[in-house]
């Protein structure tokens, strides 16, 4: 299959990711790749260039900045980027186009494309993106939601035709049968309000355990603010790591903290700390109970830092052996690319008999009328 796949592009898909949705970008185009789909991935200037990268906006100037001003500028130039390919696009010879951008523009325009395209859901609700999907009409759009809790949220907008879960490349996050002889807890993400470190380097200090943390200073107010304060010699952040010296991190931790201060769509850090056998003590919100068992992890009361402590408390008691195979059950990213490559198929297969004499015989006669 010949695919396109629209990456977001306020981030490089290239690691270290900066978070989530550039490491399933990433993921998806290489492991379509090597299973010999010839895939070309729409992305910013930094991307992988070994994905098949035809880059569409300089990555540098949609960067974090702060006058508003400069968001004015970074709103349009994504604008533009995204414009220019959907024109392209129909001049394009794909069979399939994947948009993973989060942006409005490609489900908008999705009815001036005759390429069937499909729309994975990251995210909940939110306005630009809603507003360019209660505009589309196109009738070879399908979109797809990668949590049960996502298509709920979605559900009342448009039609979701199903759920593939996320998954993670379990090669990348090795198994750890013993943690680390110097006892430590971990967290990694993006480093911004939303993401809740304080609230885990708050419970490490109820614990008296060393806290080491991961992760891009996506808000540098935020950590000036309310990171830098608390750090010291139990609280270290360590940089923003590739997958082999974070999968590293992680094994040999104790236990992983997962603290989000809003409704998880799905939770990759999740999976990839089950990978590598550690468990997890996290806060109840979104997708992340569906994730967990009793085996393998330990929900808490949201944003209450002493209910973290005590279930971080009673995580590290678990079997890391359960928690490797609750990752191996529902967290595959083989599950997870079978699921779309199957989509594909369909899809395609849909659109080619739309296209077909006995496609078109099984329409309305226009022609008759």
């Amino acid at each position: 299959m010949r695919v396109a796949i629209i990456a977001h592009l306020k981030h490089a898909i290239a690691e270290p990711f900066a978070g989530g949705l550039e490491m399933h970008t990433h993921l998806l185009a290489q492991s379509l790749n090597s299973r010999g789909h010839d895939v070309t991935l729409f992305a910013s200037t930094r991307s992988d260039p070994t994905l098949g990268l035809e880059a569409i906006c300089d990555e540098t100037t949609l960067s974090h900045v702060g006058t508003a001003e400069a968001q004015d500028v970074m709103f349009f130039r994504e604008h533009h980027a995204y414009l220019t390919l959907m024109g392209e696009l129909r001049r394009r010879d794909f069979d399939l186009i994947h948009n993973n951008s989060l942006h409005y523009l490609p489900v908008a325009m999705a009815d001036t494309i005759d390429t069937p395209m499909v729309t994975t859901l990251h995210t909940p609700p939110f306005c630009w993106l809603e507003s360019g999907i209660r505009l589309c009409r196109s009738q070879a759009m399908r979109f797809v939601a990668v949590s049960e809790t996502i298509r709920g949220l979605w559900s009342p907008i448009t039609p979701i035709d199903r759920v593939i879960a996320n998954g993670v490349d379990l090669s990348q996050f090795p198994f750890n049968a013993e943690p680390a002889a110097s006892p430590y807890l971990v967290w990694y993400g993006r480093i911004v309000p939303e993401k809740g470190l304080h609230l885990a380097i708050a419970a490490a200090q109820v614990m008296e355990m060393p806290l080491r943390f991961a992760g891009p200073i996506s808000d540098p107010v935020y950590f000036s603010d309310q990171i830098l304060p608390m750090l010291g010699t139990d609280v270290e952040h360590v940089g923003h790591l590739d997958h082999a010296a974070l999968a590293t991190l992680i094994g040999g931790a104790r236990a992983f903290l997962c603290t989000p201060r809003w409704e998880e769509p799905y939770g990759l850090v999740v999976a990839e700390a089950l990978a590598c056998g550690t468990p997890v003590a996290a806060f109840a919100r979104g997708a992340i109970p569906s994730l967990l068992n009793s085996r393998s992890g330990v929900l808490a009361t949201p944003d209450d830092a002493v209910a973290l402590a005590r279930a971080a408390q009673s995580a590290m008691a678990l079997d890391r052996r359960e928690c490797r195979a609750r990752a191996e059950a529902i967290c595959d990213a083989r599950v997870m690319v079978d699921g779309y490559e199957a989509l594909y198929a369909e899809m395609i297969a849909a659109n080619d008999g739309a296209r077909s004499p006995l496609g078109e015989a099984a329409l309305p006669d226009a022609a008759a009328a």
